[in-house]
């Protein structure tokens, strides 16, 4: 009977503070992994979201990368076409060359001179309280770069067009768009290195 007492009274003992504490840990360990886990897979579908227009390729071989940044290049003009309305920003070494006068000296544009046309469908401002066309929906990115090593034949210049679609938040290379693709239109402006627009000074 007295055996039988102890042995009930040590069954009712609460477990051991280290056995607590170990089980603590564990817990607190894996809420600190899952955590992690969470932030990381976050980081990862980030990462591959931004990462997915920088990672295309026109078919005449322009990486969409080569233009990485281009957001925040300065503006060199704009322009209105039937319903598209563009704005021409350009990389910082071409802006250099505008302001030293090309191609109005009669200097090309240095290898590596990148100009991008961002393309947006238009609309009517219906908030505007005067006649006003704005930029709507976002339709294409048209780039173009000098390296007269890669397009000897098309003056230095290589193009390319990546089409936008908004439904799907995604980019594309534009089937048709060959790197010399551009350059039947721009041959009319080979006397200023196949640019059509000028800087505009502010």
């Amino acid at each position: 009977m007295s055996e039988f007492r102890t042995k009930s009274v040590i069954s009712e003992q609460p477990e051991p503070k280290v056995a607590q504490c170990c089980a603590a840990e564990r817990l607190a360990g894996f809420t600190n992994f899952t955590a992690a886990l969470a932030v990381l897979v976050v980081l990862v579908a980030v990462a591959v979201h931004a990462q997915d227009k920088y990672s295309l390729v026109s078919p005449g071989g322009i990486a969409f990368s080569d233009f990485r940044g281009y957001g925040d290049w300065p503006a060199v003009s704009s322009a209105h076409q039937d319903e598209i309305l563009k704005v021409i920003v350009a990389n910082p070494k071409m802006i250099a060359a505008y302001k030293a006068g090309v191609p109005g000296n009669g200097q090309p544009f240095p290898e590596g001179s990148m100009i991008v046309k961002l393309q947006w469908q238009q609309k009517k401002s219906t908030e505007a309280q005067f006649a006003v066309d704005v930029p709507d929906i976002f339709k294409q990115v048209f780039v173009m770069e000098k390296d007269s090593k890669r397009f000897p034949k098309t003056g230095g210049w290589g193009y390319a067009v990546f089409n936008y679609d908004a439904a799907s938040d995604k980019f594309t290379p534009d089937p048709k768009s060959l790197s010399d693709c551009g350059n039947a239109c721009h041959t009319a402006v080979k006397a200023k290195d196949y640019i059509f627009h000028p800087y505009q000074k502010r």
